[in-house]
């Protein structure tokens, strides 16, 4: 079956960086579109970024533009997220998922969902 599995969450200092990961197995990685999304306590889930399968190009939400970046390794099946110059807003579960449809930005667009990784930024 489907697994996404997120790692690299943790506590930061406003200001710092943190590197997500999310592995994936059980489909064909290089032909779906990944994205990360985020949920913080009493928010709904809201869109942060996505990256397509086709020619890998990227769409952020502009909360997120300038500081966090997308990456992905069809080799490795791996989708990275580089989270720069945190805020304390940014406190979140970070969820990654995976879509068949080239440029998914609802969450209702996206098929298998990660499990979820805490991201906490202290001030």
């Amino acid at each position: 079956q489907v697994q996404l599995v997120e790692s690299g969450g943790g506590l930061v200092q406003a200001g710092g960086s943190l590197r997500l990961s999310c592995a994936a197995s059980g489909l064909t990685f290089s032909s779906v579109t990944m994205g990360w999304f985020r949920q913080a306590p009493g928010k709904e889930r809201e869109f942060v970024v996505r990256i397509t399968w086709s020619d890998s190009s990227t769409y952020y939400a502009d909360s997120v533009k300038g500081r966090f970046t997308i990456s992905r390794d069809n080799a490795k099946n791996t989708v990275y997220l580089q989270m720069n110059s945190l805020k304390p807003e940014d406190t979140a579960v970070y969820y990654c998922a995976a879509s068949s449809y080239a440029f998914p930005s609802r969450g209702g667009q996206y098929h298998y969902w990660g499990q979820g990784t805490q991201v906490t930024v202290s001030s």
